[in-house]
């Protein structure tokens, strides 16, 4: 048996050394771990990155639009001539170029309306951003306090077996002096035995509640990592007569990130509807246009020489404008000096683009008249979503109120809980003590001595759940009235 005990204060003394030797976090680094690396903060991160780039767009809508094309190609047989916009069969090289744009100059403030119902959107998205990361902060509250209640049960059977340790040594005395039987040696090192026991499933339990902790934080299993152990006793806690549920909903209303989330997608649904209703209204356009093109089948000619080629006899002029011939390039023309070059194809591609080039610019009125319904459906269906919100907001209101109301109602019962708890803990001391005094002087048995240890041992550790227990929903009230979490 004293192996056992020795093997124990050694595993335990290892094991001291090792967390001495770790990292250990505290809540506050804790929490801003997990907001940063926390999967569910960076899917509402991402979400609020897409608003912002959706109210970008959308005021980006209030401004012109302009853009260029252009086209170049060969066309066969039968088709129009860009130069003439005459019919002709023949085959020629062009390029096309072109500039246009627009803005809309009314349509009764219906972009305007979206972009504002945008930026609404954009800041209901960053306080799910916010939500989420309370939610991860009340979870690591959560399990930091369950980490710490498991050290201090490891501590209390630590405790204990060193007590049972100094009885077992003891009662070993006196069995040896005569003064009492096995029996009683026998008693006290079963108890040591189940106090064993004990200290192994706290070690256990502490473990695995730092494994979960370490899972929420998204840690590897392989990091070394343990926390901070600040004494229960010197948590800081709010007054528990300003945590009146009613003072603390109205708080909570105004600070609670999914409150605010609720009014601003209800601004966003109102400005939706008068966007939705811009479609009833004619729609007014100012746009521009920028034009020129080039084609290789008009060239320039000055008698029966054309740019290398010579018509064969008979062959009649396109058009001859101040006596200058102008012919299109076709089948009926023979080179005169070998193939033609590069230059050749493009020649004249400047003063072409110069003498094509046109402009336009103009104002469309687009006035609805029968959109199948597109129109009246979106109207309706953008009302219904404005009572959707609403809807939604009361029935988050609704829940906090009770969730606080809750959380109230939990906390008096704990500190009911620990107060109590605080006089079974003295009574339990004092019977033990006694009792142990007793043993001492040989008028009580080892297993009333026992029987008292056990009751002792039982109501500390209840008392602890019962403290870390009034300290959570302490932090919960805290936490709605929107003091923030700290340890």
């Amino acid at each position: 048996m004293k192996k056992l005990i020795i093997l124990l204060c050694g595993v335990a003394f290892l094991q001291a050394n090792a967390q001495n030797g770790s990292d250990h976090w505290n809540l506050r680094q804790c929490v801003d771990y997990a907001m940063a690396n926390n999967i569910s903060v960076k899917q509402a991160d991402i979400q609020a990155r897409i608003s912002a780039l959706q109210l970008k767009q959308s005021k980006l809508n209030l401004y012109p639009g302009v853009s260029g094309n252009t086209s170049t190609g060969v066309r066969f047989g039968r088709s129009i001539d860009p130069t003439t916009n005459g019919f002709a069969t023949t085959q020629f090289l062009y390029q096309n170029f072109g500039v246009n744009g627009g803005i809309q100059l009314y349509n009764n403030g219906r972009l305007r309306n979206t972009m504002q119902a945008s930026a609404f959107s954009a800041q209901a998205a960053l306080t799910d951003v916010a939500k989420a990361a309370n939610d991860v902060a009340l979870n690591v509250c959560t399990y930091y306090l369950q980490v710490l209640a498991a050290k201090e049960q490891i501590n209390i059977s630590e405790v204990q077996i060193s007590q049972t340790n100094a009885q077992f040594e003891m009662t070993r005395k006196k069995v040896d002096a005569g003064m009492l039987p096995e029996l009683n040696l026998a008693e006290i090192e079963a108890q040591l035995s189940t106090d064993s026991s004990n200290y192994i499933a706290a070690k256990t339990s502490y473990e695995q509640n730092l494994i979960s902790l370490r899972g929420l934080l998204g840690l590897d299993p392989d990091v070394i990592f343990g926390v901070e152990t600040p004494p229960v006793d010197k948590i800081p806690l709010e007054s528990f007569a300003d945590m009146q549920p009613q003072a603390v909903f109205q708080l909570a209303l105004a600070n609670q990130p999914l409150q605010k989330g609720n009014a601003l997608r209800i601004k966003a649904a109102q400005k939706n509807i008068s966007a939705a209703r811009g479609g009833f209204y004619p729609t007014i356009n100012l746009g521009f246009n920028l034009s020129t093109n080039f084609s290789n089948s008009f060239k320039y000619t000055n008698g029966a020489t054309f740019l290398g080629y010579t018509p064969i006899t008979g062959a009649e002029p396109i058009v001859t404008v101040n006596n200058v011939n102008y012919y299109l390039q076709n089948p009926i023309y023979k080179f005169s000096q070998g193939t033609r070059s590069f230059g050749d194809i493009w020649q004249g591609w400047g003063k072409q683009l110069d003498n094509n080039f046109g402009q336009n610019v103009g104002m469309s009125i687009s006035i609805p008249i029968f959109s199948n319904g597109q129109n009246r459906i979106a109207y309706q269906q953008s009302k219904l979503n404005l009572q959707n919100a609403e809807l939604q907001r009361s029935q988050s209101d609704l829940k906090l109120k009770q969730d606080i109301y809750t959380a109230y109602t939990n906390a008096t019962a704990a500190l009911q809980k620990f107060n109590a708890g605080q006089k079974t803990v003295t009574s339990a001391q004092k019977a033990y003590d006694f009792a142990l005094k007793r043993y001492e002087v040989g008028l009580l048995s080892s297993i009333d001595l026992l029987t008292n240890q056990n009751n002792l041992l039982k109501a500390k550790l209840q008392q602890l759940s019962n403290q870390y227990d009034y300290v959570f929903k302490m932090k919960l009230l805290e936490f709605y009235k929107g003091v923030g979490l700290k340890l």
